[in-house]
Parts: C-alpha cells; structure tokens; sequence
C-alpha cells in the first residue's frame, strides 16, 4: 500500500530530504525522436546527467543499462527478477523505504511534461512488488528553476532487503493485447501522439494503432510553461472519454516501448483506477510482426 501519494511537488519532497527513509532516484534518460526521414530514433543513459548536478542524496537508477533485459530483442523490456531486485537493493530500496523518483523530461527538444521515466522504474517497481512510490511534478527541470538545492556529490544509500513478490497482472503481453481485442471488458490506450495514432509517421515498422484502442496522447496532461501537472479534474475527463474509468473494465495502455504507456498508467492509478496493464514490448514488438493487426486513421 501507497502511504504517500503517487505524484509529490517539490515543495513536499523538499521538506523531506532529511528523512532517514526516504529514497530519491534520478530515472533521467533521454530519447530523440527522429528529425528526419531515415533517421534513428537515439536512446541514451542520463548518468553524465546526474554527475553534472542533481537532487541532495539522490542516487541514479540506470534504466537503460542495469533495470532492462539486456537478453531482450527489443530496448528497455523488464529484466529478469533476480537482476531487477539486486539493483534496486544495491540502490537502497526494500523493507522500511519509501521512494521518490525523478527524470530530466520526456523527450530531447520537446516540451511534452511528463516524467515517463520516473513512471517507468515506479511500474517495474510495483511490478516487482514495491508500493510506496512517488514521482515527483516537474521533475530536476522544476527543482532547479525554482532554486532548490543541486549537488554533484554522488548519493549512497546503505543496501536494503526486498522482499515484495511480483505481480503480474501489472504486465501485459502480445498474446494479452490480442484477446483484449475481442474483449470489451479491456480499454486498449495508445498512448503515442495523435500523428502516430493515424499512422501518419515512420517512427516504428509499420504505422497505425491496434484495432479497438484509442488514443490518450501521454503529452496531454501537463502545462510546458509551468512543468506542472493538469489538475485532477482535466485528467479524469480525459480518461472518463474513453471509458478508462470504468471500475468493471481493465484498461491496458501501450505506447513505442512501454514508457510513455506507465505514465498513463501512473494517472490512471492516481484516478483510482487499480486494474491497469502496460504492454511492455508495445509498437516495438507488436507493429515487428505482421500477423499483428494495425489500423489508420482516427
């Protein structure tokens, strides 16, 4: 159970920095869309990032390289159990903790707020069966404007014991999303810009969306002026509208590679909606084969 809420201000987490259990992870990794026609989408670890400057005590959790399957065919799948735990124990995260987990932004030269980062290692996190989680609003581009303390020296925490158990009904695979396309008790969320929805880029192997999902573009939440959160209310709506909501169904939301989907995810728990999966290999897996169904269009 969460004892604090899944989305804290810098305020709260500045009031906090002292506590004896608490647990800051830098999530930061940056990813750039492509420009171009041809060009690669780029994917990069944030640890120069994090010894540059970063939140007094935090220390940084590797998504890319050391809380990924490094095995996987696809970036950024979730790492086997036993790699996962060792990490995050070495990190100082396990019985007696509570944790807060920032990034640096979405996306290299986008204004898009949303810390899909932080979302990401707090999913795995519950997935692996961790609760006490927050992500902090804004993230270090927040912190630092608004004059909060930086540090460069490096954040240790004394290892800890984990001992939750994993969950994997907080998982979703091919084979799920494809009975979900039959179920009407499943709400399907692409939670890729609206172009990507229609299927009008190449940003993966083939365009469009699976049929029966709709589109929550996980941009859609936040203010770039103020690297603030929408209030509750505009977030409900938005999810009400495509029946997200419904305490009866199940909502599986999906994006490139599952880590836009966990910030949606991430809203829809903080909604109140408990009953959420991420399709972890997402477009990377699903648009690769083609006996995967894609549709165009709105």
């Amino acid at each position: 159970m969460n004892k604090h809420p899944l989305i804290v201000n810098t305020e709260w987490l500045a009031e906090r920095l002292e506590d004896p259990n608490l647990r800051i992870l830098d999530a930061t990794t940056f990813l750039k869309m492509p420009d171009k026609e041809n060009e690669e989408v780029g994917m990069w670890s944030g640890r120069d990032a994090y010894n540059q400057g970063h939140i007094p005590g935090a220390v940084y959790a590797d998504l890319m390289n050391e809380l990924s399957d490094p095995k996987a065919p696809l970036p950024m799948m979730v790492p086997p159990r036993e790699q996962f735990v060792n990490k995050i124990e070495e990190l100082g995260i396990g019985d007696g903790t509570y944790v807060v987990i920032y990034d640096q932004g979405a996306l290299v030269g986008s204004p898009v707020v949303a810390a899909q980062w932080a979302s990401r290692l707090a999913w795995q996190l519950r997935y692996e069966g961790f609760d006490d989680i927050s992500v902090l609003e804004g993230g270090f581009q927040k912190w630092k404007e608004e004059g909060c303390p930086i540090t460069t020296e490096p954040g240790h925490y004394s290892r800890a014991k984990f001992t939750g158990s994993r969950r994997p009904e907080l998982l979703a695979t091919k084979e799920d999303v494809k009975r979900a396309m039959q179920d009407e008790n499943i709400v399907l969320i692409n939670s890729l810009s609206p172009e990507d929805f229609r299927g009008e880029t190449n940003t993966y192997p083939r365009k469009g969306h699976i049929p029966t999902s709709v589109n929550v573009f996980f941009g859609s939440h936040g203010d770039p002026k103020t690297w603030k959160v929408n209030d509750e209310t505009s977030i409900r709506e938005t999810f009400e509208k495509v029946g997200a909501l419904d305490p009866n169904k199940k909502v599986i939301t999906y994006c490139g590679g599952g880590i836009a989907a966990t910030w949606n995810a991430l809203l829809l728990n903080m909604l109140g909606q408990k009953n959420v999966a991420v399709y972890d290999g997402s477009m990377n897996e699903w648009a690769s084969d083609p006996d995967c169904p894609l549709i165009t269009g709105s």
